[in-house]
């Protein structure tokens, strides 16, 4: 499928849209901005670093490792895919403005095996790290999927080959397919280009089960739409932060307990938390997410299932 303005129905007049959703109004921006109540975090936490990821696993395992934030790392059939990529100690145009990091990566970044794909889910900058990427191309020239509009920025940033995809559309690769699939969020990364790209999901087809990453979004009816068509998911990486005050994160952010209502929908075998401890975007404080994620998940069928891992940390993920 070929992708125009004419054929899409969640883009409008040059910008895209969530359907369904009703956008974020100016005064509900300010009337948050007025009246914010933030949960606490500490200034830093420096950690040491986590023992190097193996360079490569065999075909037969599948590991996934938690960096921070949305960044992870598959090592999957001989590849590694990384999400989200972010180092940088700011998420903002400027370096010295904007939200800071609260502790350290996981992973240094001289320690990560060489990489072959970035997924990327939209353009915000906690998400979209120029000076990660630029680092990244200059020294494993990976390839990059994005969705629509972003590969601009990434031609800019160096990047060779790049794959832009709307939501339901497939690219192969390697084996492996990557279908770009709906997220419920918004774009931007000044103050006049909002929604002048779009934002998603990922799930990629291995010949025996998927895997997806939801990227950053609020809990909606796409969840069920994923379900129909990918039955067989293996390990879903989901959101649990930056949802406070719920009455004006939700459209964009799940809360931990939709987190696990998520997973079910998906029925999917494992999930994994990402999306908290790092750096403070809404109000929730630093332990709010994973606090609540553990207390709803003690005692039920999902306990073992859905991991929170702290920086760094690698498994395994079974069959």
């Amino acid at each position: 499928m070929t992708w125009t303005p004419t054929t899409s129905d969640h883009f409008r007049r040059g910008r895209f849209f969530n359907p369904g959703v009703q956008d974020q109004k100016f005064l509900a921006v300010l009337k948050w901005m007025m009246h914010r109540q933030r949960g606490p975090w500490r200034d830093f936490t420096p950690a040491d670093p986590r023992p190097k990821p193996q360079s490569r696993v065999s075909s037969d395992e599948f590991v996934v490792t938690f960096i921070n934030h949305a960044t992870v790392l598959l090592q999957r059939n001989g590849l590694n895919i990384i999400t989200d990529p972010v180092w940088s100690q700011r998420v903002s145009p400027v370096s010295f403005l904007g939200p800071q990091r609260h502790r350290d990566p996981g992973i240094k970044f001289e320690d990560l095996p060489k990489i072959d794909c970035v997924l990327i889910s939209h353009n915000h900058y906690d998400h979209f790290d120029l000076p990660t990427l630029k680092k990244l191309f200059r020294r494993d020239m990976p390839v990059v999927f994005c969705p629509q509009g972003v590969a601009k920025l990434l031609h800019k940033a160096g990047f060779q080959e790049i794959y832009e995809l709307d939501w339901w559309q497939t690219r192969s690769w390697k084996g492996v397919e990557f279908h770009c699939v709906p997220a419920q969020h918004f774009s931007a990364r000044t103050p006049f280009d909002r929604n002048r790209t779009l934002w998603c999901g990922w799930v990629m087809g291995f010949p025996s089960d998927q895997i997806y990453f939801a990227g950053d979004t609020g809990f909606g009816e796409h969840f069920r739409a994923i379900r129909q068509r990918f039955q067989s998911l293996r390990l879903s990486l989901l959101p649990i932060g930056a949802f406070q005050p719920e009455w004006f994160m939700g459209p964009i952010h799940m809360t931990p307990e939709q987190a696990i209502e998520t997973q079910r929908i998906l029925k999917s075998k494992i999930a994994v938390a990402i999306h908290f401890g790092t750096f403070a975007l809404a109000d929730d404080g630093e332990f709010e997410p994973t606090d609540r994620l553990r207390a709803r998940l003690a005692n039920s069928d999902q306990e073992s299932t859905f991991w929170v891992l702290s920086e760094g940390e690698s498994r395994s993920v079974p069959r």
